[in-house]
C-alpha cells in the first residue's frame, strides 16, 4: 500500500512506552508522542501503556493520545512476574474495551505477553540489549538475552529505525529471512524549524543527549581546551538527563566535572534536561551542534538539529552516514578522538559561510526524508500491512 492511500482505514494502534513525555524521556518518548500525535490527526485511536515509577495509575490525553501509566511492583525482586501480570491485564482490558489492532514495542518489550494475544505484534528496533552490548564493545548478559529472544519470537512483523541497526540485529539475533521494514524517526518540523526570532550565540557549542558515556560527551568535553585555544569565544552548553552506574549510584556528571580544567569551568556550562517544546529555542542559539555518540540507533536529537537548520557535528560510528552526509549535511567525526572532534567543530566556529551552507542542506533533507508527514504516511501504509496480513492468517 502506498503511503498516505486513501483506503487506510482508522486502526487501534497501541504502543508499550514506558517514557512517554512529560515523564523523564529520551528518543523513544519523543517518537513514540510525535507519530501517536500525527495519527490521531489522521483518524487513528492511539494508546500508549507503559510504567512510570513517578505518575504511575494516572489516564492521560495528549492531544487525542491515550496514556496509561501503570505502577512499577513495591516489592524488590518481583517486578518481571507482577509488572508482567499487570501489564498483561491492562492490554486485555484494553483490547474487550475497543479491539486493538496492532501492538508496537521496542526489542524486550514483548518477552511477558503471551503469543495467544490477538493484535498484530510489531517490535521497532531502536537498539536493543544485544545491539548495544556488542557494538560498544561488551558482551549481552544473559537473562535480558534470553528476554529480548523471548520477545522478538512473540513479534509478528519487525521494523527498524535505521539501515544499521536492522541489519546489526538480525546478524546478531539470527534473524535472517524475516522481513525487517525501515521506519526512520520522524521530527516535527512545526516545532523543529529556523527562524530570526532566537538570535545565534557567537561561540555556542551545543550538545543535547542523556549525560553519559556511550554519547560521547567525555571526549567532547576533553576537546574543549583546543577548541577555546583556536576560538576564544567558543563555549559549550550540555543539555539532557543526567544518567547514574548502576553499579556505583554515581552521577555520570559529577564525574565530567571532575575532567575540566579550571581554566574550562566556566566555558562549560550544565544545563540539566529541557523539556521538548523549549528546545528549539534552545538549538536556535548555537553556532554548532555537536553529537560525538559512540552508538546509536538513529537519534532523534540529530534530526532535530539539522531540522533547525544547524551545522552539525556527528559521529561516523553506526546510523551516523544514514544522517549525515559528509561535507553536504553536516561533518562527520571519530567520535572516540577529541582531537578530531576538535577539529570540526573549530572548522565550522571559524566558517560562518560553510555553517550556513550545511545548515541550508541539513534542513533540506530532512524535509524529504525525515518529516512526520512523510513518515506518518509510511508508518501508517505498515500498519494496515501489518493488519490486513495478520487477519488473512
Amino acid at each position: 500500500m502506498r503511503e498516505g492511500d486513501p483506503r487506510c482505514v482508522p486502526m487501534h494502534i497501541c504502543f508499550l512506552c514506558n517514557e512517554y513525555p512529560p515523564s523523564q524521556h529520551g528518543g523513544v518518548g519523543s517518537f513514540v508522542q510525535t507519530l501517536g500525535r500525527e495519527l490521531v490527526a489522521r483518524g487513528h485511536r492511539i494508546t500508549v501503556v507503559g510504567f512510570s515509577p513517578a505518575e504511575s495509575g494516572r489516564v492521560e490525553n495528549d492531544q487525542g493520545v491515550r496514556v496509561f501509566r501503570l505502577a512499577h511492583s513495591p516489592v524488590p525482586n518481583t517486578g518481571l512476574v507482577v509488572n508482567g501480570s499487570r501489564l498483561r491485564r491492562a492490554l486485555m482490558q484494553l483490547h474487550r474495551e475497543q479491539p486493538i489492532d496492532v501492538l508496537e514495542g521496542p526489542e524486550l518489550s514483548l518477552a511477558l505477553l503471551p503469543r495467544s494475544f490477538p493484535p498484530a505484534k510489531v517490535i521497532r528496533m531502536n537498539g536493543g540489549h544485544h545491539f548495544f552490548a556488542v557494538t560498544l564493545g561488551g558482551r549481552p548478559q544473559l537473562w535480558r538475552s534470553w528476554l529480548e529472544l523471548r520477545s522478538f519470537k512473540r513479534a509478528d512483523y519487525l521494523c527498524a529505525v535505521s539501515r544499521f541497526v536492522a541489519d546489526t540485529t538480525r546478524k546478531l539475533l539470527g534473524l535472517d529471512g524475516r522481513p525487517i521494514e525501515i521506519l526512520p524517526n520522524p521530527v516535527d518540523l512545526a516545532l523543529f524549524s529556523p527562524g530570526p526570532e532566537v538570535p545565534e550565540e557567537s561561540g555556542l557549542v551545543l550538545f543535547v543527549g542523556t549525560v553519559c558515556e556511550k554519547k560521547g560527551i567525555r571526549q567532547l568535553i576533553q576537546a574543549m581546551p583546543k577548541i577555546v585555544a583556536a576560538v576564544p569565544e567558543a563555549h559549550l552548553w550540555v543539555v539532557g538527563r543526567d544518567w547514574r552506574d548502576p553499579a556505583t549510584r554515581h552521577c555520570f556528571t559529577d564525574q565530567l566535572r571532575q575532567l575540566i580544567p579550571a581554566t574550562m569551568r566556566e566555558r562549560i556550562i550544565f544545563k540539566g534536561p529541557i523539556p521538548h517544546s523549549l528546545l528549539p529555542d534552545v538549538i536556535a542559539k548555537a553556532s554548532v551542534c555537536v553529537y560525538p555518540s559512540h552508538m546509536e540507533a538513529l537519534p532523534i536529537a540529530w534530526l532535530e538539529g539539522l531540522a533547525m537548520g544547524k551545522a552539525v557535528v556527528a559521529s561516523s560510528a553506526g546510523p551516523g552516514p544514514e544522517l549525515v552526509e559528509e561535507g553536504v549535511s553536516g561533518l562527520l567525526c571519530d567520535p572516540h578522538d577529541p582531537l578530531a572532534i576538535a577539529e570540526k567543530v573549530i572548522q565550522l566556529l571559524r566558517e560562518p559561510m560553510l555553517r550556513r551552507q550545511l545548515g541550508g542542506r541539513a534542513r533540506e533533507q530532512v524535509v524529504r526524508q525525515f518529516s512526520v508527514d512523510v513518515l506518518a504516511g509510511r508508518n501508517e501504509a505498515f500498519y494496515q500491512h501489518c493488519l490486513q496480513h495478520h487477519q488473512g492468517r
